[in-house]
């Protein structure tokens, strides 16, 4: 793509790196802004300076949040003897939109991949085991994507909470196999949640 201004195609260059934005679509992106007033394009910039710059991630949960501990945390109407497990902000976000949850969260911020060079020590793993340590958690829901690192991830989260006198649970597979949590419809994922079955260890 040929451009008329260096300014321009850096813009776009930066644009072009977000996940899912093609080179085209930046492009649209860069000459929307520049059709913008200054007072627009300013609060614009303002909100991902002030993103960057403030945002932080529960102390106890790990989720993204304007303070150390997330609303969900410090709330009383949620049970936080219900532990969900999920891989991101994203899935939070799902299982929330389904209004069929009212316990706890913990974001791992990833998956267990050893094709990708992820392991269990670059998750949130050991702050889910602390937790379990200090509070009094009777389920853990293991909500984790029905792909190949999502049953990686689980199978080794099972192993590190045998240990503690806990039901492990997984949610219903009612999302088809290599599914991701946040493209689930909500009602067939409030319904996996509702239904969710107690973990069996796969025979080796």
């Amino acid at each position: 793509m040929n451009f008329s201004s260096k300014l321009l195609e850096n813009a776009v260059s930066e644009f072009g790196r977000l996940p899912g934005v093609g080179q085209k679509t930046a492009l649209r992106l860069v000459l929307h802004l520049l059709k913008q007033s200054d007072t627009e394009v300013l609060r614009f910039t303002s909100a991902i300076n002030q993103l960057k710059e403030e945002i932080q991630y529960c102390r106890i949960c790990f989720n993204i949040s304007d303070f150390q501990e997330c609303e969900i945390c410090t709330s009383s109407k949620r049970d936080h003897s219900i532990i969900c497990v999920v891989e991101d902000t994203r899935d939070v976000m799902a299982i929330e939109n389904t209004n069929s949850y009212q316990g706890s969260y913990h974001v791992l911020g990833g998956l267990i991949s050893p094709m990708d060079g992820v392991g269990p020590s670059d998750l949130k793993i050991e702050g889910l085991v602390e937790r379990m340590r200090k509070r009094d958690i009777k389920e853990v829901i293991l909500a984790l994507s029905a792909t190949m690192e999502g049953d990686t991830t689980i199978f080794y989260l099972y192993r590190k909470l045998k240990e503690f006198n806990v039901q492990v649970t997984t949610i219903a597979r009612g999302i088809a196999f290599g599914g991701e949590l946040e493209y689930v419809d909500e009602l067939t994922l409030g319904r996996s949640i509702a239904t969710r079955t107690l973990y069996e260890r796969p025979t080796l």
